[in-house]
Formats: C-alpha cells, structure tokens, sequence
C-alpha cells in the first residue's frame, strides 16, 4: 500500500503553531511581494476567501471579518517542513518516504501487515501532530494516483474521516472514484480534464472503465497509460529517491515596486546570483551556464493580471565555477543587454546550469595561488552569513539600500532559525 500525508493549509497551520490565540481563527498568508492568496484557513475559506486571488481585492473582505493575514515566512515554513519529514523517516525508514513537495510526502507501507494498517496510519498521524504541531491528513491506498485520491476525499470531509481515509478493498476504490471528478484526479490538468468531459467522462470511475488501448491514444501515450493503470489499482509510478544534487539552480524574485533604472536591476541581478551560488557551493557543485532574465511591466487593457513576456539572455562561462564574483561579473554584464531605457520591470531572476561536482575542476597553474583558493574563501563566506545571517558579508554589487526588495508588510518572526526571533512564553 502507498499513502500520502500532506500537510493541512501548511504556510497558516505553520502561522498559528506559533499564535494560539489564532487557534479556530481565519488566517490567510499572501504570495511573495504580498501579492495574492497563496493559503486559507478552513475559517478562511468558509467567508469566501479565495485561493490564489489578488490581495487588493479580497481586502475588503478580509478585513470585515477580521482575517489574520501574513506575508510569506520562507524560513519558518521551509524548517517546519524540514521537521515534518524527518518525522516521518524516524517512524517509517528514510527509505520509505518520497518528499513531494514542501508539504505532501509518499510513504511506503508494503511492509505494514493488513490487519495492522489502520493502526499505523493512525499512528504516524498522532505522532507528526505531537512532534511537530502541525494538522496533516493521510490518504492510503494500492497506489499513489489513488492515495491521492483517498488524501483529497480526507479532507474534504474531515468531520467525517479525521483526516484519514484508507481504501483497502475493491468497494471503497470504486465509492472514492465514484466522488472524484475527472478534474481533480492527480495528474489530469484543464486541457485534458475538457477533453475528457467531451467524450461523457466525468468521474475518475468512468476513467478507470476504459482499457489501455484507449488511454494510449486518447491520454498522452506511455503517461497516459500509466495514470489509468494506477486508477486500476496497478502499480505504475513507483518511489522514487530523493534529488539530492540539483540539475538547475534558479533564485528568481518581484520587485517591490517597478524599476525603471538599470542600477536597481543590476542590484537585484548580483543579489540573487549570489544566492544561487550559495546553494550551489552547498551541494558542491559548479556551474558552467548563467542566465538573466527580467520581465517588464506590461500595461493591461482587460483590467485583468496578466504576466509579461520574459526577456532572456545566458552565457557560457570559460570554466565551471561556484565562485561568487566570478558569476556576477557576467550575470550584470548580461543586464546590459537585456535593459531597455523608458520600462518598467517587475521581476528578474537568475539561473545556474550546467552543473558538474567541483571536485572535477583543476587548478589553474597560470594564475596566482591565491585565485585558486577562492573556494576557501567562499567557504568562510557562506559560514560566517549562515552564523550571523541576513547576509552579514555581501558583495558591493549587490547594493546596501536595495529599494527594489519585495514587500512583506505582514511578516511574522523567524521562529525557528532566528536567536532573536525565539517564541518567547511568559
């Protein structure tokens, strides 16, 4: 058996951990930038709170119900996650955990007998809430397209099942399917969800009733064929093992306000290089790709949000590096050409590529000692910034008053990660 516990509202739950007097209370936390919807309370979304709409325009509403609000708190999120799953392998094995996302994990239970099933489930959910402080609902079934399945119908009725729904036998497969539009079967986004509707296929049930000929040709090929098969109660999408070292390193951010001014943007460039080689040193790698891209401001004529189109440029570097300096020289000069004078831009972000482990990269006997112990030095870096934090020791490039950093009018403490963010009792 396959299960899923995913995290209930994660960013409000992380919220409230830490604001009792929050407790039953609706809560809502915004995009970066302070800009949309991104968690709801139950409470919250029982006034209509809408997910992923614009913050201007359900203030109003927020606002006449007394809904806390919070801008993003990355830091706090990110440990609580970090604590959540490592719960979760001291109960059932490093092995047998697939993080998902920042708070959804697979879990492995082939191992748990039958007749022990629901105790253990039961088991793991009282343990992460008692550790951890944080609500989650559990989905179990022969497999992850339908423990997803079971996890959705969880919470969706949580008087009813705590939280927990286990489909072990043929019957409560066909029941959960049954409910289970074809919309919001894991796997199946809008295009096809339409297409399926056209052809009288509704419900995740009348899916499963079609045969493999029918989902190659009619659902992707070999992908296709996989999700019915698993709908099937087949095991097609097995576990897989954690991505330890990434392929692509990207920092990408909005502006707090429009920038007009290459400086600011040749700020913010050298800023978030410097973040992406921060986590590219710490999975010993090197880099030999950068791009930039930014993304101007675009007038809107519907009255409605609309992204912009992202102007792009990249370079090959002569040889891999994880040096800081060494990548923002290219990553502002890329700037350059990218800019153009009378825009507005509201977003800029960099990518690393190409990456190769470092320890692959030779010395250089034509240069001075000292340039070839750079990593040293970036070492002493990144030690003394995650010390102090906030950035203690940062390249002149990367600016002092940085206007252009995103807004985050409501943000709570770092409880977890800060000395002087500590929760305080008393």
């Amino acid at each position: 058996m396959k299960a899923i516990i995913d995290c209930n509202s994660f960013y409000c739950s992380c919220e409230k951990l830490f604001r009792p007097d929050l407790e039953h209370k609706p809560v809502v936390v915004l995009s970066n930038n302070d800009g949309c919807i991104i968690s709801r309370s139950d409470e919250a979304k029982a006034f209509g709170v809408e997910m992923a709409g614009p913050y201007f325009k359900a203030k109003p509403l927020i606002e006449a119900h007394g809904v806390a609000t919070f801008s993003s708190n990355y830091n706090l999120y990110g440990n609580l996650s970090w604590r959540v799953m490592e719960t979760l392998r001291m109960l059932i094995g490093t092995d047998n955990v697939e993080v998902y996302s920042v708070d959804e994990a697979f879990l492995n239970l082939d191992k748990v007998p039958k007749q022990q099933l629901h105790e253990t489930v039961r088991n793991i959910k009282d343990t992460v809430e008692m550790w951890t402080g944080i609500k989650v609902s559990i989905g179990v079934a022969p497999t992850k397209v339908l423990s997803k399945v079971a996890n959705r119908l969880a919470k969706k009725n949580k008087v009813i099942t705590n939280c927990i729904l286990i489909l072990d036998t043929p019957r409560k497969i066909e029941q959960a399917l049954q409910r289970t539009e074809v919309e919001d079967i894991w796997g199946v986004g809008r295009q096809y969800a339409q297409k399926l509707r056209h052809m009288q296929i509704e419900t995740a049930w009348q899916l499963s009733l079609k045969n493999i000929e029918w989902a190659h040709k009619h659902l992707g090929g070999v992908v296709g064929v996989r999700l019915l098969r698993e709908l099937k109660g087949v095991e097609s999408i097995v576990m897989e093992e954690e991505l330890v070292n990434k392929k692509m390193i990207a920092t990408t951010r909005m502006f707090g306000k429009p920038v007009k001014d290459i400086a600011s943007i040749k700020e913010a460039v050298a800023t978030y290089t410097s973040r992406a080689a921060e986590k590219l040193r710490r999975q010993y790698s090197a880099a030999n790709i950068i791009s930039v891209f930014v993304v101007p401001k675009e007038p809107s004529t519907t009255g409605r949000f609309r992204h912009g189109p992202s102007i792009s440029a990249y370079t090959t570097l002569d040889n891999a590096t994880s040096i800081t300096n060494q990548l923002i020289k290219p990553a502002v000069k890329l700037v350059d050409s990218l800019f153009e004078e009378g825009r507005l831009y509201k977003k800029a972000g960099v990518t690393l590529s190409g990456i190769v482990p470092d320890s692959s990269i030779q010395g250089n006997l034509f240069v001075p000692e000292a340039t070839n112990k750079s990593r040293m030095l970036m070492n002493m870096m990144d030690n003394m910034n995650f010390a102090m934090r906030d950035d203690i020791i940062k390249f002149a490039a990367s600016g002092t008053t940085r206007n252009w950093k995103m807004q985050k009018n409501f943000h709570s403490p770092r409880y977890t990660t800060r000395w002087d963010e500590l929760y305080e009792i008393g």
